[in-house]
């Protein structure tokens, strides 16, 4: 028996599911004009549509924003200040322990925040 027919079988339910997939009802919501700015500046932050924006944030997606060049200066900067605050830690340990505790500190404070900024 020939199975040639099969795939034509399937053509109507493929044609029925990507025709779901397409986004053709619409929904308004009402907002203030500071409300719409808003949400439009996040969508442009985050790359993407404000109506795919809305949906995410609709559905608890996790919205990832771009990194803007100013950002990653200033990522680059705290990793120095880290490190450097790290080396100094280090260099008075013996000599002063107090103040290699306090650097320390600060140290670990710096990498927490760096830390946070990758989320």
């Amino acid at each position: 028996m020939c199975h040639c027919n099969d795939n034509l079988a399937l053509r109507p339910m493929v044609a029925k599911f990507k025709k779901e997939k397409m986004k053709r009802e619409y929904i308004q919501v009402r907002c203030s004009i500071y409300e719409k700015k808003l949400l439009q500046r996040r969508a442009a932050r985050a790359g993407i549509s404000l109506s795919e924006y809305i949906r995410a944030t609709a559905f608890d997606k996790n919205i990832v924003e771009r990194i803007t060049p100013e950002q990653v200066e200033t990522y680059q900067m705290l990793v120095q200040y880290k490190n450097n605050f790290t080396r100094i830690g280090n260099m008075f340990r013996k000599r002063d322990p107090k103040l290699a505790k306090e650097v320390e500190d600060l140290a670990r404070e710096i990498r927490m925040h760096l830390k946070n900024f990758k989320k």
